[in-house]
């Protein structure tokens, strides 16, 4: 009886979620990659930006780019590049924490509103539109006057202001959520809330809870940009995009266009990469899209 060859094993392609994010959605891996350049550029401002944020040259000021000043010089003459760079470290970082911060926050009220509804969801509901009623300037200067500019209080600001305001969102998609047979199997064997919760709520209001993040990051830069405007934002000489735009950028941007184009493009590229890397994500994360390509 002669033995059975067996067939050579086909070539499978790797299932990790990095290779299916390069394979499947190649735009948005660019898109995390940027972000991700970014956010290590900014934690290593130090040791990559060519010259101080704050050094001064009165002979250099208002210089076009070349080789020795990438971005320009502004009107004190310190180059933009680093202090683009720099801007990062800050910029960035408000951005990701507090959107992480406000996402968090509105995840857990419109999780639990949501699928326990009732007097619960009422007396939250109620709360969310006595907070909503507030203009969120108004709330924002009023709350950084009292604590005082700073980064803490920035952060912590604006995640509080739209972290409530956007769990209005993650409350309509568990309440469309906790109405599907699924989660009626679950409660009908007994499953925990908590249990519920976290295998069969969650994971299907994981998309708009991404998007979610990834539109708030947007939207505290820009928060942050219009605090500097006014003074509120992170004291100076630390520098931000906002404050570059509304301090040197709009002053200068006739004499200088690079001082409003520089942190302008930074800001543009971070926001547009964290938007594909969140639809990215939420593609790849959406248990209703598994098995689809």
């Amino acid at each position: 009886m002669s033995a059975v060859l067996p067939l050579p094993a086909a070539k499978r392609r790797s299932n990790s979620f990095l290779a299916r994010l390069w394979r499947d959605k190649p735009l948005g891996a660019v898109g995390g990659l940027v972000l991700l350049l970014f956010v290590v550029v900014g934690v290593f401002a130090p040791w990559v930006a060519p010259y101080d944020y704050n050094e001064i040259a009165p002979l250099d000021r208002m210089q076009a780019p070349s080789w020795a000043h990438w971005f320009g010089t502004d009107n004190l003459g310190r180059d933009v590049l680093s202090r683009c760079i720099y801007g990062a470290q800050l910029s960035v970082i408000i951005g990701c924490s507090a959107a992480a911060l406000a996402t968090l926050i509105s995840g857990v009220i419109g999780i639990v509103s949501g699928y326990f509804g009732g007097k619960i969801d009422m007396a939250v509901q109620r709360f969310v539109d006595a907070w909503m009623s507030f203009p969120d300037l108004i709330v924002l200067i009023v709350v950084v006057s009292v604590l005082g500019p700073g980064m803490p209080q920035i952060i912590f600001t604006l995640g509080l202001l739209l972290g409530i305001g956007g769990s209005r969102i993650v409350r309509s998609a568990v309440v469309s959520v906790r109405e599907h047979m699924y989660v009626h199997a679950a409660q009908s064997i007994g499953a925990g809330t908590l249990r519920i919760l976290w295998r069969h709520v969650l994971p299907n209001v994981l998309p708009p809870i991404i998007v979610l993040f990834t539109t708030r990051v947007g939207s505290v830069i820009l928060a942050e940009s219009g605090l500097s405007f006014l003074g509120l934002g992170v004291p100076p000489p630390a520098p931000t995009w906002g404050s570059m735009l509304s301090g040197s950028g709009r002053t200068y941007m006739f004499q200088g266009p690079w001082l409003a184009l520089a942190p302008g493009l930074c800001l543009t590229a971070v926001v547009y990469a964290t938007n594909v890397f969140g639809d990215a994500l939420r593609d790849l994360l959406d248990p209703r899209m598994r098995g689809t390509r």
